[in-house]
């Protein structure tokens, strides 16, 4: 289901500020009624999936908002989970086992879709066909359109049928607009004092204070998938001595820790660098550009 952040969301608390964002409120409110349509069945085949919709815009548009808010007017069996909460889910259960149960449902949501390396990319392709076959209808968000996902990351070329195949199971629906998150916070937001974070972590009981490099050890220590059970229960999180990333793994780490920190409406309070310093130039020049400004977006949210 979605998480605790857009556990409200809804088409009529969307508040779009363009026209591609109030096109998508009423075509996706047109999909959920298509989805709620008896499908016909007959005896030696399954009734054909829908084809799905694939939210593609830039962050802070709410795509994650419009997938939460269609998951709950659907009101079909759907399934709502991350890219990376599927690939690991198969990698604890198998891959037979995974279609088997996604199977179930009607509609399966997928945010934050995106094709990091090529054991994604084949498995992602093959578990979307599986589905599809199935009768279950896809519906997507990401910040790359589907024809262009793994570009920057790894040798997409090699891997064209696997993405063309992809990207055949949707009709991308575009979303534009600025980041209601305001993306020029990140300039605004200021590093505390030590005292400042001890206070406001001391402050709340759920809150944890911690070293940033000892952090950033043990997330290397606990797979990505276990980083929503470290949050469980913590509602703010003290930071000190922030500095720099220059490394990709520690960088990537972080990112999905911020992600599940947003999920989970995790505050945050920093000492050292500014928000605007946290990535090196040459990550924000990258192939995972977008990844880390949507996490210095989500960050800044949580300092404000």
């Amino acid at each position: 289901m979605p998480p605790p952040h857009f556990a409200t969301a809804s088409f009529d608390s969307y508040r779009p500020q363009d026209e591609t964002q109030a096109n998508a409120v009423r075509e996706l409110r047109e999909f959920a009624r298509l989805l709620q349509q008896p499908r016909r069945r007959t005896p030696w085949r399954r009734p054909p999936a829908i084809r799905g919709r694939y939210l593609d815009g830039g962050f802070g548009v709410g795509k994650t908002h419009l997938l939460a808010a269609l998951w709950r007017e659907a009101q079909v069996p759907s399934a709502f989970g991350t890219f990376v909460g599927y690939t690991n889910l198969v990698g604890a259960l198998g891959f037979s086992a995974v279609v088997d149960a996604l199977a179930r449902y009607r509609l399966i949501c997928i945010d934050e879709f995106e094709l990091d390396d090529p054991g994604d990319t084949v498995l992602m392709s093959s578990l979307c066909a599986r589905l599809v076959e199935r009768g279950v209808t896809l519906v997507a968000t990401s910040n790359t359109l589907p024809d262009q996902l793994g570009e920057g990351r790894f040798a997409a070329d090699d891997f064209l049928r696997e993405i063309q195949g992809l990207a055949a199971h949707f009709e991308v629906l575009r979303i534009d607009g600025e980041d209601y998150r305001h993306l020029n916070l990140i300039a605004r937001v200021e590093s505390k004092s030590e005292a400042e974070v001890r206070a406001a972590i001391d402050a709340d009981p759920t809150g944890t204070i911690d070293d940033f490099d000892t952090l950033l050890r043990h997330l290397a220590t606990v797979h990505p998938s276990g980083y929503r059970e470290l949050l469980q229960g913590i509602h703010a999180i003290g930071v000190l001595n922030l500095h720099t990333l220059h490394d990709q793994g520690d960088a990537l780490r972080l990112v999905v820790f911020v992600d599940r920190m947003y999920d989970l409406d995790v505050a945050a309070h920093t000492q050292g660098v500014g928000l605007g310093e946290l990535f090196a130039p040459e990550l924000l020049q990258g192939g995972y550009r977008k990844k880390y400004y949507r996490a210095l977006s989500r960050l800044a949210t949580l300092h404000a």
